[in-house]
């Protein structure tokens, strides 16, 4: 039987990478060009700035990634790209190269969405183990929290998400505030392993029936805390602050996330992923108060933006000859909530 080889694309945000996956469960390679240098600056992601990198180097990551993996061009089976949602200017120039390396090479194309492939990232061979379904996934990044039903391989089903800020996002804003260098998610997540929950911020939605998050509150509460005390002359601990963040956060991640798990009592594994799955508060506290199912959390280097993940959702639709048009685009739209569609 012939390999499968898919070589993919991921340029949503401010990472250039490309992979190449061999059957489904094999990453042979998994370049990622970073551009956090260009943006620290700046305490967050200039999508202008974005774009032009990933002009820069998109080229430079494909040869690389074929190299790296020693797979000729005539080898590969499909060309797999993000095409939302993201960043408009960053997911057109991925999208722009995969296009023309497909026509060039007379290979199809897959279109993926993002957070598919932060999930299904759970099943790439670095992960904890293979996804059984049905799966509940909390997805939980710089750009977007949700919790999505999945029903078996590709029928995604969100049944939540913040109706405000991102939990990353609020990490970011919250770091800026605290005069941390960007990204702060990090830092912020060290210094809470070492302070007190002094503060009580609020704790926004965790009554509330259903499984939508809301962040705004929680960061807007930190900010006043803050500017109250500088104007006021009074002393806060940094390590206690972001102790007393980083508990509202998780409190409100958990206890959406057990709800959802108690409604669907079928759930056979939780994938928790994405960018803020990196968190190691996080990991603890799945650890400790989910046991009595399959928790797959990807490995710290498949959680950030990576085209490995983009390839181990690419082949679910490759298995179905889910192919796209040459002609297809990555739009403004795909940049809200595109999820359902899939």
């Amino acid at each position: 039987m012939k390999d499968i080889y898919i070589l993919a694309i991921e340029s949503s945000c401010d990472e250039t990478s490309v992979a190449i996956l061999k059957n489904g469960n094999e990453l042979l390679t998994n370049i990622i060009a970073t551009q956090i240098a260009s943006h620290k600056r700046f305490g967050g992601v200039v999508p202008e700035i974005a774009s032009r990198h990933h002009t820069e180097q998109i080229s430079y990551c494909i040869e690389a990634a074929l190299d790296s993996a020693e797979v000729a061009v005539e080898e590969l089976s499909a060309v797999a790209v993000t095409e939302g949602p993201g960043l408009v200017g960053a997911l057109l120039v991925g999208m722009t190269a995969a296009k023309a390396f497909a026509w060039a090479h007379g290979l199809p194309l897959i279109a993926v969405n993002h957070m598919a492939g932060h999930l299904m990232a759970a099943n790439l061979p670095d992960s904890d183990g293979s996804i059984e379904y049905p799966c509940l996934a909390l997805l939980v990044s710089g750009g977007h929290t949700e919790l999505v039903y999945v029903a078996s391989e590709g029928d995604y089903k969100k049944i939540g998400e913040t109706r405000d800020d991102a939990v990353g996002e609020a990490y970011d804003k919250v770091g800026r505030v605290m005069g941390l260098t960007y990204p702060s998610g990090k830092l912020i997540d060290e210094m809470a392993h070492q302070g007190n929950d002094i503060y009580n911020f609020p704790r926004a939605m965790i009554k509330e029936p259903g499984y939508e998050f809301s962040f705004s509150g929680l960061k807007s509460a930190f900010i006043n805390l803050v500017h109250n005390a500088k104007q006021k002359g009074e002393p806060l601990d940094k390590v206690d602050l972001a102790t007393s963040f980083q508990a509202a956060v998780l409190d409100i991640l958990m206890a959406k996330t057990k709800a959802a798990l108690k409604e669907y009592p079928e759930i056979k594994t939780l994938v928790v992923a994405g960018g803020v799955a990196a968190n190691q508060g996080l990991r603890e506290r799945l650890a400790q108060e989910i046991t009595d199912i399959k928790v797959i959390v990807p490995p710290l280097r498949l959680c950030g933006d990576n085209a490995g993940m983009i390839a181990a959702a690419a082949y679910t639709e490759y298995k179905k000859n889910n192919f796209v048009e040459l002609t297809e685009n990555a739009f403004p739209s795909l940049a809200f909530d595109v999820m359902d569609e899939y």
